[in-house]
C-alpha cells in the first residue's frame, strides 16, 4: 500500500477525496430515500419498484463511458459525476410527487453509476495485480468511513432541519467540492495516456458474474430496506443507525477481504459470498424477526465487497491496462440490463403474490452465480506479460493466478 500511495500519491488523493464525497452524499441519499418516499409522498411497492427500475438506466448506459474515457480523462469524468450527485440529491430534497421524485432520482444516478467504472479503471490501471486487492480494501474501508459520517449527519440533522434542507445542504456540498475536483483533476498522475473501448470473448466469465451480480444487488438495494421501512415500520433514525452500524464495521472488513481475495484467490472468495448470499434471501423471505434482519442487513453488506474479486480477476486477465476503464462500464452496464427489468417485476410480483416473492428470485440467482463463480480461473495461457504498473514499459510482471484462482 505505501508503495502505491508513494508511486501514485496525487492520484491517491484524488480518488479519496472524490470517493469520500461520493459515499458520504450517497448513503445520506441511501439511508433517508425510502423513508423519505414513504412519509412524504406515500409512495407504495409498485411505484418503488419503477422508481428503482429507472433509477438504473444511467448504469444501464454507463457503457457510454467506454468511449467517454476516450475524451476525458478518468479525474475529469469522476469530477463531473460527483456535480450530478450533488444535483440529483438537492433536487430529492424538492420533490413532492412520484414524477419529481423520478426525474431527482434519474440525475442522481447519473452521476453516482458513472463514478464507479472510472474511479476503478484509473485505480486498477496504476496498481498492480499483487496490490489492486489490498488497496481496494482501503479505498472501500475510507468510503465506509465516509458512509459513517453521513450516517452521522443524518442522525444529528434530520429531525432539526427536516429532509428537504438536509438534501439541499449536501447537496449544495457536493456540487462545489465536485468542481473544485474538476479543476484539479487534469494531469499529475500516473495513468497511461490512451485508451481502448474494447470487448473480447475472453473476459466473459466477467461479463456473466457482472450481470448476475447486478440481478441479486439490486433485489436486495430495492426491497431489503423496503421490507424494514414498510412491513416493520422501521424509522429512519433506525435505518440510520443500520447503515452507520454497517459502516463501522466495513471500515475493517473491507480490509480484511481485500487481503483474503489477495492471499487465497478470486474463485474462493467469490463462491464463498455467493452461497452465503442464499440464506439471506431465505431469512429476508420468511423470518418475521426484526433483530435477525437487522443483521442479514449487515452480513449482506459486507458480502457485497467481495465483488472486487471480480474487478482484480479482469484486471489479471486483461490483454492491457488500456482496456480496463472501458471493461469496467461494460462490467456496470451488463449489470443493470437485469437491474432495470428487476425492482419493476420484483415490486409488481410482491404487489400480487407477497413480500417473499422477490427474494425467491434472489435465491434462484445466487445459486446460479455459485455455478459460474467456478469459472473464474486464470490459466497459463491467460497470464499475460504487462508492463508494470508506473507505465514505463521499463520492467516486466506477470499476471498471478492471485492465489489460487
Amino acid at each position: 500500500m505505501r508503495e502505491f500511495i508513494r508511486d501514485n500519491r496525487r492520484l491517491f488523493v484524488f480518488l479519496v477525496v472524490s470517493g469520500f464525497l461520493l459515499q458520504f452524499g450517497h448513503q445520506i441519499w441511501q439511508a433517508t430515500f425510502n423513508n423519505f418516499a414513504v412519509e412524504r409522498i406515500g409512495i407504495g411497492p409498485d411505484a418503488l419498484g419503477w422508481i428503482q427500475s429507472v433509477r438504473e438506466i444511467p448504469g444501464l448506459l454507463s457503457i457510454a463511458l467506454a468511449f467517454l474515457a476516450l475524451i476525458l480523462s478518468e479525474m475529469r469524468i469522476i469530477a463531473a459525476s460527483i456535480v450530478l450527485l450533488g444535483i440529483g440529491i438537492l433536487l430529492t430534497g424538492q420533490a413532492t410527487t412520484v414524477p419529481s421524485l423520478l426525474v431527482a432520482t434519474l440525475v442522481m444516478s447519473f452521476g453516482f453509476h458513472f463514478f464507479g467504472p472510472a474511479s476503478n479503471g484509473a485505480l486498477m490501471m496504476a496498481a498492480r495485480p499483487s496490490e489492486a486487492p489490498r488497496v481496494l480494501g482501503w479505498m472501500r474501508t475510507i468510503a465506509a468511513g465516509a458512509g459513517a459520517l453521513g450516517t452521522i449527519v443524518i442522525l444529528i440533522l434530520v429531525e432539526r432541519i427536516g429532509y428537504p434542507s438536509l438534501f439541499l445542504t449536501v447537496g449544495g456540498i457536493l456540487i462545489v467540492g465536485g468542481i473544485v475536483l474538476f479543476r484539479l483533476g487534469s494531469g499529475g498522475h500516473t495513468l497511461p495516456p490512451l485508451r481502448k473501448a474494447r470487448f473480447r470473448r475472453r473476459y466473459w466469465v466477467f461479463y456473466v458474474l457482472s450481470f448476475l451480480a447486478g440481478s441479486r444487488r439490486h433485489i436486495l438495494t430495492t426491497f431489503a430496506p423496503f421490507l424494514l421501512v414498510k412491513d416493520f415500520h422501521v424509522a429512519v433514525q433506525v435505518m440510520s443507525i443500520l447503515y452507520l452500524a454497517n459502516s463501522l464495521i466495513n471500515t475493517y472488513a473491507h480490509q480484511w477481504i481485500g487481503r483474503a481475495i489477495a492471499r487465497f484467490g478470486e474463485r474462493r472468495m467469490l463462491t464463498i459470498a455467493y452461497v452465503a448470499l442464499i440464506p439471506i434471501f431465505l431469512g429476508y423471505a420468511y423470518v418475521p424477526v426484526l433483530p435477525i434482519l437487522f443483521a442479514l442487513f449487515a452480513i449482506d453488506s459486507v458480502l457485497f465487497s467481495f465483488n472486487a474479486g471480480l474487478k482484480t480477476y479482469l484486471q489479471k486477465i486483461a490483454v492491457s491496462r488500456e482496456e480496463l476503464t472501458s471493461n469496467m462500464a461494460a462490467e456496470q452496464a451488463i449489470g443493470h440490463i437485469a437491474a432495470v427489468v428487476m425492482p419493476a417485476f420484483g415490486g409488481a410480483l410482491w404487489a400480487l403474490l407477497g413480500s417473499e416473492a422477490p427474494f425467491l428470485i434472489g435465491v434462484g440467482i445466487a445459486a446460479i452465480s455459485v455455478l459460474f463463480a467456478q469459472f473464474v480461473r486464470v490459466s497459463p495461457s491467460d497470464r499475460l506479460e504487462a508492463t508494470t504498473a508506473d507505465g514505463s514499459g521499463g520492467g516486466r510482471e506477470v499476471y498471478s493466478n492471485g492465489g489460487g484462482s
